[in-house]
């Protein structure tokens, strides 16, 4: 470990991960370090079943949830959009020669207290029960326009021909096609999650624990791990291995559920989400709700695992996260977390620490991207350059 790197990568969450991989690609030297025995941090994935338990101080779980090591549940779930800028960065760094993708069979989203099917192309549109005939119609309309839409192809824009895609808001997209308020609320929320780490170039070090974070000068220099110490010209971690150096600016709830049943009115979808917009449960935070099961390798068969999860507004959390609990049917085991959420107190470009925000309560990984980019910004003084990834799957080699 008494080596000099570029840059120490404290902590294996997947924001860690893949700013690890991007300095990694870019040809930086990393040393990527975890004081845990495992990866993934806040968001590890728990396997067997029974360390689940564990960790929630529960007694082991029964034989009906079948082989224990079948269940592998991630403590903070999320989804991909495939044409996401997540997906865009894993291409970059490599790691999607060993990935597999699965497409979840739909996404729902809370109104008049019913959960509906968002729809996701011109002929669900016109059979949805989110909308009346008129404003069906209207809906087929702009959904054509956004799935033949082309950033670099102003013939895809003629459906609204004021438009500008570098001026032009949402708002007014929403406007020219005179989509009515609660039609705009469940696009805004649910529509956009319809679009669709063993990273290469680093050394990698599990259990080794973190004693400081040296400086000289207001920079730092080092990182010491008992009597070694290794040398750097950056540090990117985590919050919790710089508590003096974030803030708490929230709090999020999640609830883990176990069940053996998909959730009502889905058409027993193996896999899905729900959106429960603020206005509908008088919140100022959407509420989400996420399923996988058996088929996604993370349970016994049989199995689901659900996430309900929203930002916390009252003092009583759990309470919050009702109207998305209600929506699962019988849950037969649940773990709630409350976790508060921490961001940087500065930018790290003074004393070039780099850290990422905590993650959020929301069901997929773009916000997590955002600070990912920002980071990347922030630590090499350059823009990541999304022009550079191979768009197709499998190109990442070429």
């Amino acid at each position: 470990m008494d080596e000099e790197y570029d840059c120490i990568v404290l902590g294996t969450g997947l924001k860690e991960c893949i700013i690890s991989g991007m300095l990694s690609v870019s040809g930086k030297k990393v040393l990527h370090m975890d004081r845990n025995k495992y990866y993934g941090g806040e968001s590890a994935s728990i396997t067997p079943l029974e360390d689940l338990f564990t960790k929630f101080n529960l007694p082991p779980p029964e034989e009906a949830y079948g082989r224990t090591r079948d269940w592998n549940v991630d403590l903070i779930p999320k989804f991909l959009m495939a044409n996401g800028q997540l997906v865009k960065l894993l291409i970059h760094t490599g790691v999607t020669r060993y990935l597999e993708f699965k497409s979840i069979e739909g996404s729902y989203v809370y109104k008049g207290n019913k959960i509906s099917k968002v729809p996701a192309d011109e002929k669900e549109a016109l059979t949805s029960d989110l909308m009346g005939m008129f404003e069906k119609r209207r809906f087929k309309n702009f959904l054509v326009f956004t799935q033949d839409y082309r950033d670099d192809d102003p013939t895809t824009w003629k459906a609204m021909p004021a438009f500008d895609p570098v001026n032009t808001t949402m708002n007014a997209v929403f406007v020219h096609f005179n989509l009515d308020k609660n039609t705009i609320d469940f696009t805004g929320h649910a529509l956009a999650l319809y679009r669709l780490s063993a990273i290469y170039g680093g050394t990698y070090m599990l259990d080794k624990p973190i004693d400081e974070i040296v400086m000289e000068g207001g920079k730092v220099v080092g990182v010491r791990s008992g009597n070694e110490t290794a040398k750097c010209k950056q540090v990117y971690c985590d919050p919790t291995y710089v508590p003096d150096r974030v803030e708490k600016v929230g709090q999020v709830v999640r609830a883990i559920c176990l069940m053996d049943h998909p959730i009502s009115n889905t058409k027993d979808a193996l896999s899905t989400q729900i959106i429960i917009p603020q206005k509908q449960v008088n919140r100022t935070s959407d509420i989400y709700v996420s399923l996988v099961s058996y088929t996604h390798q993370v349970a016994a068969k049989g199995w689901f695992v659900a996430l309900v999860s929203t930002t916390v507004e009252t003092d009583n959390p759990e309470a919050e996260i009702l109207p998305g609990l209600n929506l699962l049917g019988p849950i037969k085991q649940k773990f709630v977390t409350v976790s508060p959420i921490y961001k940087p107190v500065n930018d790290g470009q003074e004393n070039q620490i780099f850290i990422s925000e905590s993650y959020d309560a929301t069901s997929h990984f773009e916000t997590t991207c955002l600070d990912v980019l920002s980071i990347y910004r922030r630590g090499t003084g350059e823009d990541f350059d999304f022009s550079k990834v191979k768009h197709n799957l499998g190109d990442e080699d070429m």
